[in-house]
């Protein structure tokens, strides 16, 4: 299986110029733990996560250290941390060198890049656009998914593309919290709705899928969010 078979698209993104409030309310509202971070060509400049926003002024969890680890703490350390606790923008937040791999990289080539640099997702560029992004839990569906195979052949790659297609035409679809995995034409539905109803149109999309012989529904009601609670 490729990148391409597995990543979520189309992707939740910010700019730099999004508001380290904006931030945290975009990853509460989408129940997500980062987001890219891109230009308005939608070439890929960083990457933002909850981790973050951890050491924060207006939460008053700002590093602290005893006078004495200050003096052996290098200024560009201090001054990194300060940044990191005070920017207002995310472009002065965000990981500039993001480890990314292509659309038709290997699994097994991004569950290394995940171990070997301890990260928790890999987004995909093709061309420098970003595309998709693959997380450690698309993995895990990927294993779950039944009839499994290390190649999906040509035709489930376009029943998934043409599932997916048809899915982002439709107004009801919110394509950015859904996924699809396709094995020998079983389609499986990863992610989250809104409603039963959105459920129920997904399924029926799916099974109208030229290709399709069975769909099983893995997907998962999405907690409601209210801002400021």
């Amino acid at each position: 299986m490729k990148a391409r078979d597995v990543m979520v698209a189309p992707v939740i993104t910010v700019k730099p110029q999004t508001s380290v409030k904006e931030l945290a309310s975009t990853l509460l509202a989408n129940h997500i733990s980062a987001v890219p971070v891109v230009d308005d060509q939608g070439c890929l400049l960083g990457i933002v996560s909850e981790g973050d926003l951890i050491r924060r002024s207006e939460t008053g969890t700002e590093r602290q250290r005893p006078w004495w680890l200050l003096l052996m703490t290098g200024a560009d350390t201090l001054a990194a941390e300060y940044t990191k606790s005070h920017a207002r923008k995310v472009g002065d937040l965000m990981t500039r060198n993001v480890i990314t791999a292509p659309p038709d990289a290997s699994l097994d080539e991004i569950a290394t890049l995940m171990e070997n640099h301890f990260i928790k997702r890999v987004p995909i560029v093709s061309h420098g656009q970003l595309v998709g992004i693959v997380s450690r839990a698309n993995l895990i569906q990927a294993v779950a998914s039944k009839h499994v195979s290390l190649e999906i052949p040509e035709a489930d790659a376009a029943i998934r593309d043409r599932l997916l297609t048809h899915l982002r035409a439709q107004p009801w679809a919110h394509t950015a919290f859904l996924n699809v995995t396709v094995n020998a034409g079983v389609v499986d539905l990863w992610g989250m709705i809104t409603s039963d109803a959105e459920r129920k149109a997904i399924r029926v999309a799916a099974e109208s899928t030229p290709g399709v012989c069975a769909v099983n529904d893995h997907l998962m009601r999405r907690p409601h969010y209210r801002a400021g609670a």
